[in-house]
């Protein structure tokens, strides 16, 4: 298993943000975790990372209890593309890619030819190596996207962990930057990303993890998981799933709309 969560619980002093969550996440599986605001995914995720370690319970990355590892240990086996990045500095797209390989340096060492190899490759993989001489703060967001997740690549983790990795892309940028994760799990990678649109797990994922007040509401299958009652419930709204080409697709539509043009 790439992920096992075993009865985890967090709580930020009273206030309990995660109760008692059990989850396996297979090898070579793009996950979608799915929920409203404040129930509790990106804390979901720093405690997966290792970043918050005063939960309940317990997490096992490749086999491996979080917990237990040292930050260079941790960074071998999971990278992490965050849900904004501002960078400060100008860096050439191709510096921001070899900052991944840093667990594999000593203190005060440059990067050597294998480390600006492994950045060129993963460019390569994601097919933006023409960006690689180009300033990261003077291409476009869906650009800086694909460049966040070609530094993952070079940190050589197995596991990749997405916090909304579009939320703030245009429609065009979105469907690439899924399409390029989705080919990484066909590849063998188990990437686990936060979304608000259920129509991206039914597109992309392979399983959905439902969250709702902090519990496990439902995990498996998209076109299992994913019912009228569920994303209702979920967000207060009435909702109808439609099948479309033969069932190939599936899509989520507010009834309210529908009735009140």
């Amino acid at each position: 298993m790439s992920i096992k969560v075993d009865h985890l619980s967090f709580a930020y002093g009273q206030h309990q943000v995660l109760d008692d969550l059990t989850f396996d996440i297979p090898d070579g599986c793009l996950v979608n975790v799915l929920g409203p605001n404040g129930v509790g995914k990106s804390t979901l995720f720093r405690c997966i990372l290792g970043l918050s370690q005063h939960f309940t319970g317990s997490v096992f990355v490749n086999g491996k209890d979080i917990r237990s590892l040292s930050i260079k240990e941790r960074a071998r086996e999971i990278s992490y593309i965050p849900q904004s990045h501002a960078p400060v500095y100008d860096y050439e797209v191709l510096d921001v890619v070899l900052m991944a390989t840093g667990s594999d340096l000593k203190m005060l060492s440059n990067p050597g030819c294998s480390q600006r190899r492994r950045a060129y490759e993963a460019l390569e993989r994601i097919g933006i190596e023409s960006f690689a001489h180009r300033m990261y703060t003077h291409i476009s967001g869906g650009e800086q996207q694909l460049v966040l997740i070609a530094r993952a690549l070079a940190q050589n983790a197995r596991t990749i962990v997405m916090d909304e990795p579009t939320s703030a892309l245009d429609y065009g940028n979105t469907m690439r930057v899924l399409s390029c994760v989705r080919q990484l799990a066909r590849e063998g990678l188990s990437i686990v990303q936060s979304t608000h649109n259920p129509d991206h797990a039914f597109l992309y994922a392979d399983k959905t993890l439902v969250l709702k007040e902090g519990r496990v509401d439902a995990f498996g299958s998209p076109k299992d998981v994913i019912t009228s009652e569920l994303i209702s419930g979920l967000y207060s709204i009435d909702v109808e799933v439609n099948s479309l080409y033969g069932d190939k697709v599936r899509v989520c539509v507010p009834v309210h709309e529908i009735d009140h043009p």
